[in-house]
């Protein structure tokens, strides 16, 4: 896993570019980048600084689908209406999924195992 982080910083860098190219040659215009690239490097961190547990599994794809979701919204192809629901679903299944795979908390919040 550790191996995989250096790799994290050099891949946002690229999908910096490539959206912003995008937008400039209009192949995506109108899209608020800054936000949606936000969401995103959240989810992305999520997982790859978080590794497995509670936590990670259910904010990193969390954050992703929010960030396709806000694309989606955005270039016209998604209802503010579906979003939220969407949204709310996900995250629901997702904190579902922790619970049946039992994932473990991550470091900060277990509790101290004091004598």
């Amino acid at each position: 896993m550790a191996s995989t982080k250096r790799f994290v910083v050099p891949i946002l860098v690229v999908v910096l570019g490539v959206t912003w190219l995008l937008n400039v040659l209009e192949i995506i215009p109108g899209v608020d980048w800054i936000w949606t690239l936000g969401l995103a490097t959240v989810g992305i961190l999520a997982i790859v600084v978080g590794g497995v547990n509670k936590l990670s599994v259910v904010l990193g794809p969390f954050f992703l689908a929010a960030s396709i979701c806000s694309v989606l919204r955005q270039t016209g192809y998604l209802e503010l209406d579906l979003e939220i629901p969407i949204l709310t679903i996900l995250l629901g299944v997702l904190m579902l999924l922790v619970q049946i795979l039992d994932l473990p908390m991550p470091e900060p919040f277990k509790p101290d195992r004091c004598p």
